[in-house]
């Protein structure tokens, strides 16, 4: 089975992020047997240009932060027909959008993934630019991998722990990211005080 696992989402704002995060968290901690049957996709904004993935795909895992319209943190799996209706609800984000239509057009072309299966997170913050996940969605990455593992043992893929976690790369790692954020007395995150109104 050629399985396709994609974080989708903007490191940029916040929880936001919340899919990539997680697609971050799998591949530095787990192995797969079938290597060359599953492929980590870090899908970010991308929208339309996903599109070969989806249709090259027999099973797609998706991460992504969805407004459920439920608690801060609350997490939620969706299965099948529902994803796209779910994928479209309450659009947050331009690149849901994108990734909506997405799965219109493979469904269009007849080539929509057998098994589809979407892990979604209630975000609690969205504008908060150069911001992390907030706490208490950033403690659904471990349940949220749980349940990706147990999703994809089910389809017959071996997920294995790796021995140690493979190390964090790039500016935008986590720990990177948050660590070198600056103060926002630093760096103001709320506009121009000349311009906008300033909350008390």
């Amino acid at each position: 089975m050629n399985v396709c696992i994609l974080g989708i989402g903007n490191l940029l704002w916040a929880d936001e992020g919340f899919g990539v995060r997680c697609l971050e968290r799998l591949q530095q901690t787990c192995a797969f047997d079938d290597a060359d049957e599953v492929e980590l996709v870090d899908g970010g904004t991308q929208g339309l240009y996903l599109l070969p993935y989806v249709q090259q795909a027999r099973a797609l895992l998706i991460f992504d932060a969805i407004d459920y319209g439920l608690a801060p943190g609350t997490l939620h799996v969706v299965r099948g027909d529902a994803v796209p209706r779910f994928m479209g609800a309450k659009k947050m984000s331009l690149h849901q959008t994108g990734f909506q239509e997405v799965l219109q057009v493979a469904a269009l072309t007849g080539h929509m993934p057998e098994r589809l299966t979407l892990i979604g997170c209630q975000p609690e913050a969205l504008d908060d630019y150069g911001g992390s996940l907030r706490p208490v969605v950033h403690a659904a990455l471990a349940p949220a991998l749980a349940a990706a593992r147990a999703e994809l043992q089910a389809w017959g893929v071996t997920v294995r722990e790796r021995a140690a976690p493979l190390p964090e790369a790039g500016e935008l790692a986590l720990s990177a990211y948050e660590g070198e954020r600056p103060s926002a007395h630093a760096a103001c995150r709320v506009g121009d005080a000349r311009f906008l109104p300033q909350e008390p």
